[in-house]
């Protein structure tokens, strides 16, 4: 089905409807793979990957940073936004024009017109790296929706319910798919099951590595520990 979509402009490629307010978009980030993760090299030298501490004392298996008025970040302290790169004191890299393109794009596509994100987290995970079922829920007004791009390595996204107890959907994912939840979809429980080892040679994007673009409309909050 994918070599019948690849004619196909990415804007144009039949959507998936997960749930109500929840769409898989395959392949609309495709043609701007290259573009994206090449702009990746000069945030990722100002703000470098780094393996984040929950508040509980775990180590992410999942490298992160951030671009864009707001970065995600975790420690002891708990979760938040900031301004600044705790590790830097520097303001967050801006987000580049193409990378905010993309986000307000592929949200009109999945329902959301007029989303304005300001905060891009960026993930990279290699073999065996995982992201646990988890809210999006640090960003203080929900009404903006969640967009999700997939770049290198395929990954399996775990899409579950309200509750963690949900059993969730396993969902392929292949570089330059991308993911928007939002409105009644908003809290879903989500995911990423740990990262398959290459079969073959490295992605001639990504290496042996997986990057995730999550675009969210975020307020800044004091840090909670859920």
């Amino acid at each position: 089905m994918r070599d019948l979509f690849s004619a196909l402009d990415p804007d144009q490629r039949n959507p998936e409807i997960l749930a109500d307010g929840a769409t898989l978009l395959p392949g609309f980030a495709e043609a701007e793979a290259a573009e994206l993760v090449a702009t990746l090299v000069p945030i990722t030298k100002a703000a470098p990957f780094r393996h984040m501490v929950t508040p509980g004392g775990h180590t992410m298996s999942v490298a992160m940073t951030n671009c864009g008025g707001a970065g995600w970040v975790t420690d002891r302290g708990g979760y938040r936004y900031t301004i600044c790169d705790p590790d830097s004191g520097r303001p967050w890299p801006a987000m580049p024009a193409v990378f905010h393109s993309l986000a307000t794009r592929a949200a009109t596509a999945g329902g959301f017109p007029g989303f304005d994100p300001n905060s891009c987290l960026i993930n990279r995970y290699i073999p065996k790296a995982r992201m646990s079922l988890h809210q999006d829920k640090d960003e203080g007004d929900f009404s903006a929706p969640i967009v999700s791009v997939s770049l290198g390595l395929p990954a399996t996204f775990l899409f579950g319910g309200l509750k963690r107890s949900d059993r969730p959907r396993r969902i392929r994912l292949e570089s330059g798919d991308v993911v928007v939840w939002g409105g009644s979809a908003r809290m879903t429980y989500h995911g990423v099951a740990p990262l398959a080892a290459a079969v073959s040679d490295n992605d001639p994007l990504t290496g042996n590595a997986r990057i995730n673009l999550t675009y969210r409309t975020a307020a800044l909050t004091v840090a909670h520990r859920d």
